[in-house]
Parts: structure tokens; sequence; C-alpha cells
């Protein structure tokens, strides 16, 4: 006979017994040995990329296997809100997503729709070919997928932040993952998340999130912005990337053995 397997946690359930803010980091190498070191360091959740990254679905579900046997949630962001890219994930295992661009309470039940089975949603069916189901393994699955999925979407724009009440009251929608970046560019200041204008809609969309009982999320890079988010009641919060943290600190140990090297904008001395 075969084994009887139970779902992992999604972030849900790590959000529900949390007592703090959640950390994460982005991982964006597209690495099944770099997802693997991050996951072991420390962090609450990682925030696997397919939208900005190299990532296929071949190279996210060895990533997925690759974490699997750490104290920490995956959390996958496909490049799209789109039905189909959304079913293929879920049925690689994916429990946790971060929806991109969702501009409107209509984009926010797509989302929702794409990640459940009917009569709520339209996923295809195909538990017994996928990861998610664990091949049938999985009890009741078809039944019970959704206790197990933690949907988020993306507040990044300003037509999301005038329209965020209604996408967070939107059924189905756990929470939100604010972006201070596209948001900085959707309202013309690109480049300048610290911007007062941006900062007030990020603080706009938090309020919202919170007033509606939902999770809420922003990217902050900064030490400083992530702190002053976290104080305002964020839930988790984005503090860096894979990749960012390897180009400065390769510079940065470059720079002590080279001090004459090119910076990143520069011309690279030659052999």
């Amino acid at each position: 006979m075969p084994f009887l397997i139970e779902p992992d946690p999604s972030f849900k359930d790590a959000l529900n017994h949390a007592d703090r803010a959640l950390a994460g980091i982005w991982v964006c190498s597209g690495s099944p040995l770099v997802a693997e070191i991050c996951a072991g360091a420390g962090f609450d959740w990682i925030f696997i990329d397919a939208e900005h990254s190299p990532n296929g679905l071949e190279s996210i579900l060895v990533q997925l296997q690759s974490v699997r046997g750490y104290p920490v949630i995956p959390v996958v962001r496909p490049p799209v809100n789109d039905t189909v890219v959304i079913k293929q994930y879920l049925d690689l295992g994916v429990q946790s997503l971060i929806i991109p661009m969702v501009n409107t309470a209509e984009d926010a039940r797509d989302a929702v729709a794409a990640c459940h089975y009917p009569p709520m949603g339209v996923r295809g069916v195909g538990s017994a070919l996928a990861r998610s189901a664990r091949w049938n393994r999985v009890p009741d699955y078809l039944t019970r997928a959704g206790e197990s999925l933690t949907l988020m979407v993306q507040i990044e724009s300003a037509q999301a932040v005038q329209n965020v009440e209604a996408i967070v009251s939107t059924e189905g929608v756990d929470g939100i993952f604010i972006g201070p970046s596209d948001l900085a560019a959707s309202m013309g200041v690109i480049g300048q998340q610290d911007h007062p204008d941006v900062v007030a809609a990020v603080e706009k969309s938090i309020a919202a999130g919170k007033a509606a009982g939902k999770y809420v999320g922003v990217n902050a890079f900064a030490e400083a912005a992530a702190k002053r988010y976290i104080e305002l009641g964020a839930h988790y919060v984005g503090v860096g990337a894979d990749v960012s943290l390897l180009a400065r600190g390769t510079e940065a140990l470059a720079a002590k053995f080279r001090p004459t090297a090119a910076g990143p904008t520069g011309t690279p001395t030659s052999y």
C-alpha cells in the first residue's frame, strides 16, 4: 500500500502562528543550490520568483524539492496572472502564491478562480498526474486543496492602490504584497521608493489590508523602510535577494584586493 501524505504547511499557516513579522528573501538565481543555501539561512520564507528571474516549470520544481527539508515556507510568483500558468504551478506542488500586477477586484477574482477547483474556480483537474496531490497519495485532495493554499496578490500600481479596498475584500484572497518599486514607476517617480507619495500609497494599502482582516506584506530591501512598515503592521516583509547579496558582496570583496578596479558602472581593468 502507498503511504498517505498530508500537504505541507502553506504561508497562511506560518502567518497564523506568527507573533512577529516574517522576514523573507527573494531567490532569483534559478539555482536549486542557492535556493537551498537561502532556505537554511534562518529566514521564515523564501520567494521563488518567475516574473523577473530565469525560472521555468522545471527549475521551480527542483527548487521546491531542494528546500523542502528546511523549516522555511516557499512562496512562488508566476510571471503573470494567467489561469493556465497558475494551474501548472499548483500542479507542481506550489501551495503559496504571490500574483503580480493585480490592479482591480476583477483581476483578484480571476486569480482566485485559477487557484480553485469547481465550483469555486476553474482549475483543471489533473491530480492523478501531479506532484501537488502526490499522485493521489494526499487523501481527498480534490476537496481539500484549498485548505493548504495561500493566495497573495500584489498591489504595485497607482490603479491598484485606488482599488485596494475592493481587492482586499475579494473572497479567496488571503492577503496582499505591496511592491513599492513598480508602484513608484506607475506614479511617475521611478526608482524613488521612498518618495512621500509612494510611502503614503504603501501606508494606505497596509491600512486597507489590515482593516479587511487580510495579511499584508511589503517588499523593502532598505532596512529602515522594512522596520517602518513592520511598525505599521506589516505581517511579512521581503528584505533582500540572493542575486543582490551576491553582487554587492563580491564587489566589496574585490574592492578590498583591487582598490583601483572599476565599479559596476565603470570599465573593467584589463589583464
